[in-house]
């Protein structure tokens, strides 16, 4: 089925199944930093929707598939657009960690 759901929507989880198929892909977090502090999927790699463009210090390779996730999906939706325009051609938008059933990390210890 993909990315999306049945009705369209972005399905996080089925995004996460793909990206643990990728053997070089990069899961990108676009919330805040306090929020990935909070609760983030192990492994992912935060940069704020509003620092996006200092992606290419991180990912130099314009082909790297980048699965991106945000809280609800608004950002995610966002930095897809903004990453395409920057020439990243491999990127998928997986939507928001509040439909994540999958581990997690972070919060109070």
């Amino acid at each position: 089925m993909g990315i999306t759901s049945l009705f369209g929507k972005k399905d996080i989880n089925a995004g996460m199944m793909q990206y643990q198929q990728e053997t070089r892909a990069v899961l990108l977090d676009v919330r805040t930093p306090a929020e990935h502090m909070e609760k983030r999927i192990p492994g992912s790699v935060n940069l704020p929707l509003d620092e996006i463009g200092k992606i290419k210090f991180k990912v130099t390779d314009l082909t790297t598939p980048i699965y991106i996730y945000c809280r609800s999906g608004n950002r995610s939706h966002s930095a897809l657009g903004i990453l395409q325009k920057l020439g990243y051609t491999t990127v998928f938008d997986i939507g928001g960690i509040k439909h994540y059933r999958g581990r997690t990390e972070g919060g109070p210890k």
